[in-house]
């Protein structure tokens, strides 16, 4: 007989899990953040190249012609559409979905938790986001806060904003089995470095900040102390797995706008399905978003740092091959 239909998740895990909901839950309404709820099927979606969205046909009645809508990637655009409309400091815990992802540590839905602050720094949002993550997981060690340019220059001696592209391209071959046919550019070189030879070693927990600009995202573009342009995001690292992506938020409508246009372009260069733009959003920052800092929080990554799980399934009631 199958035993396919049972969960993969033990009760004490579900019970786990429901814990470190409500601890969630409790810690933001000691701060006085909102709890929202947004759409998860979306008419727009993320048009990051690296994100690839799950599509759904939507009819209005049986013989109506489908509609694509979006599962969404992350609630953030419909977050930042209740910030414009003045909803002040908001949070939410809710299911995303991405296609493309699977393994010991991604299903393809997953449990995200997302929040945003008006008027916060940066620094002030990675203090918060180590308070929350200290209230959930067993007594550890101290989170470090390296910058992106210390962070390469500590672990392989370059300087990732300004060495040389044949150089740092010699040094990608060099250190990860790849084809050079995928290192046309600085930003795909950094990656392949970060992802496969820096990232595993980052056991203890560690706050990276200052990212190249071409990898701003949605974040707000400076120059550092250098004059170098930088990112203003940052990422928490823990046992050599992302657990938190965190940016100043760009409240610019038109650079917004140029972002999408170059996200479309380079979907089409790397031959990947146009994404529709989401206007609402534009429309929203053009409204006038306040000045923010927002993050997005695995809430299924932390469950396992917190229970010392392996594999993702293990905190997950049905996986996908369950579902």
């Amino acid at each position: 007989m199958s035993t396919d239909w049972q969960p993969t998740a033990s009760k004490a895990m579900l019970a786990a899990r429901a814990a470190v909901n409500a601890q969630i839950r409790s810690f933001f309404a000691a701060r006085g953040v909102l709890e929202v709820d947004t759409p998860l099927l979306c008419h727009a979606s993320g048009t990051d190249p690296n994100l690839h969205p799950v599509t759904a046909g939507y009819q209005s009645h049986p013989q109506a012609h489908p509609q694509t809508l979006y599962l969404q990637t992350s609630p953030e655009f419909a977050m930042k559409r209740l910030l414009a409309a003045g909803s002040g400091a908001i949070f939410q815990l809710c299911k995303a979905f991405r296609n493309g992802e699977s393994g010991s540590r991604h299903n393809p839905e997953f449990t995200m938790l997302e929040w945003y602050r008006p008027g916060f720094t940066l620094t002030q949002l990675m203090d918060e986001v180590e308070a929350l993550v200290k209230s959930v997981l067993p007594p550890g060690s101290a989170v470090q806060r390296l910058s992106y340019r210390q962070l390469f220059q500590q672990a392989l001696a370059i300087d990732p904003h300004t060495l040389p592209l044949v150089q740092l391209q010699a040094l990608t071959l060099q250190r990860v089995p790849v084809s050079p046919t995928v290192l046309g550019s600085r930003a795909a070189c950094l990656d392949l470095l970060y992802g496969h030879v820096i990232e595993p070693t980052l056991q203890a927990p560690v706050f990276i900040y200052h990212y190249p600009a071409a990898q701003a995202a949605l974040a707000r573009v400076v120059n550092d102390e250098l004059g170098q342009p930088v990112a203003l995001r940052f990422e928490l690292v823990m046992q050599g797995m992302e657990l938190a992506n965190g940016y100043d938020e760009l409240v610019d409508a038109a650079e917004q706008a140029r972002r999408f246009a170059a996200d479309q372009q380079a979907r089409q260069q790397q031959q990947l399905p146009a994404i529709a733009i989401d206007q609402r959003l534009l429309a929203a920052l053009q409204a006038g978003m306040p000045a923010c800092a927002g993050v997005a929080l695995g809430v299924d990554r932390l469950l396992m740092l917190q229970t010392g799980a392996i594999h993702i399934d293990d905190v997950l009631a049905f996986p996908l091959e369950r579902a």
